[in-house]
């Protein structure tokens, strides 16, 4: 299955992904705010070793650093411009607005969210359909 990084500060949400995911075969790291993801992608401190996720699902409102910051600093990377953003948001089409011309956007969900409707999106982004839901 799919290897995805799942970045947001919630703990209860990253556990529930943690194990929506995990039992549809995945392998999920975390990052608690966009620093420790640029961390864990290899971007800052850079390295090429790091094994990159098939696809990230992404919060916005984070401290130290925010998603939609992530998603820039990630558009600017050759090694991280393509990988999928599933963004993952509590404050709905305002925030959904900012990321609309983003190309490695491929859905939104806003919190809360039917893990079923959630685990089809992922295997629908996965599979190569970028809707836009």
């Amino acid at each position: 299955m799919a290897q995805l990084l799942v970045v947001d500060d919630e703990p209860e949400i990253v556990t529930l992904l943690r194990f929506i995911l995990e039992k549809d075969g995945h392998t999920v790291k975390e990052a608690g705010n966009g620093v420790i993801a640029l961390e864990k992608l290899g971007v800052e401190p850079p390295s090429n070793e790091i094994v990159k996720p098939d696809l990230i699902v992404l919060d916005i409102m984070m401290p130290v650093m925010d998603g939609y910051e992530l998603n820039n600093r990630l558009q600017k990377e050759e090694a991280t411009m393509k990988i999928p953003i599933l963004v993952l948001t509590a404050k709905g089409q305002k925030m959904r607005d900012l990321f609309e011309m983003a190309p490695n956007v491929a859905a939104y969900v806003q919190k809360p969210f039917d893990p079923k409707m959630l685990r089809e999106l992922i295997v629908s982004i996965l599979a190569g359909d970028k809707s836009k839901s």
